[in-house]
């Protein structure tokens, strides 16, 4: 059973918030860079905290200068081509050590893929924080249990290569807000919905039961992420006047995102906010058809 997440400590009350070095947004980009993972994890949460409590607020119209050398991480894993990463067998520890080392790496990226949109986007609604923070903090809450995870198969974060697909993205779109929330969470990450089912079946079938119950976790939280990016896509496209589906397409092919390849979990893409026009374009996409939409398989 995974545990809930343990509480962290609040960082000190801000005496003015919209103070530049007490602004929520200014604490997420020091998160952001922060270079070790295990520290970048403890301060995102801890700063999702502080907003929930009132102790530290967000200053929406901040202009915040890019600094160099974002985001912040350490020097391993190695970075590598995506081709160059060889696949093994969930049937061996190593295998799994392998795999467990690639979801930490994701969810590694998501805190600072979260973290990112929260300082960089200046002028959203106030909530658009509130909920990348609670990304952030979510993220960070996964990247802990992969990490106690993979320390019981004896190794840590950075002992295998990775690559690097994520934060190219978020590089991509880093000056358009709408093409942020079009192509991370609703592209990039839903892909995440549709991978998850196949990765715990083949990791219960190897009879890691822990790492199976890890991935109901993150599963489950990421249906929420993905909602979230929904949410502000669509609040995004209806402020402009623009229809969310002509768009999402435009910006796919602006950004040359990844296509987009079954089979796919219409389950938990319906809950994470995808329309019914949308899950049907996807089964024409998807060749193999294993799935209808609204099917539980």
């Amino acid at each position: 059973m995974i545990p809930a997440a343990p509480p962290v400590s609040p960082v000190p009350p801000a005496s003015n918030a919209a103070n530049r070095t007490q602004c929520a947004r200014t604490a997420a980009l020091a998160a952001l860079r922060e270079i070790d993972p295990v520290t970048k994890a403890a301060a995102t949460r801890a700063l999702h905290a502080a907003v929930l409590d009132g102790s530290l607020a967000c200053s929406p119209d901040l202009k915040l200068d890019e600094p160099a050398g974002l985001p912040g991480r350490p020097e391993r894993p190695e970075l590598v081509e995506p081709r160059k990463l060889g696949r093994r067998s969930m049937q061996s520890p190593q295998g799994r050590a392998v795999l467990l080392h690639a979801l930490a790496h994701i969810e590694f990226n998501a805190i600072n893929l979260a973290l990112d949109a929260v300082w960089r986007f200046a002028g959203m609604p106030a909530d658009f924080y509130v909920d990348w923070l609670k990304v952030a903090a979510e993220e960070a809450y996964h990247f802990s249990l992969l990490a106690a995870r993979l320390a019981e198969y004896g190794h840590v974060y950075g002992d295998f290569p990775a690559h690097d697909g994520l934060w190219d993205m978020c590089e991509r779109t880093r000056g358009d807000v709408l093409a942020r929330m079009a192509l991370v969470p609703r592209t990039l990450e839903a892909r995440g919905l549709d991978a998850s089912p196949p990765i715990r079946a083949r990791l219960q079938q190897a009879g890691d039961q822990a790492s199976a119950a890890i991935l109901d976790v993150i599963l489950r939280d990421e249906i929420g992420h993905v909602l979230i990016g929904n949410r502000w896509f669509r609040h995004l496209c209806d402020e402009g006047g623009l229809d969310p589906h002509d768009t999402y397409t435009r910006l796919a092919e602006q950004y040359h995102a990844p296509k987009l390849r079954g089979p796919f979990n219409f389950e938990a893409r319906r809950d994470a906010g995808f329309d019914e026009a949308e899950l049907a374009a996807l089964a024409g996409l998807d060749a193999q058809a294993p799935v209808a939409p609204g099917s539980n398989d």
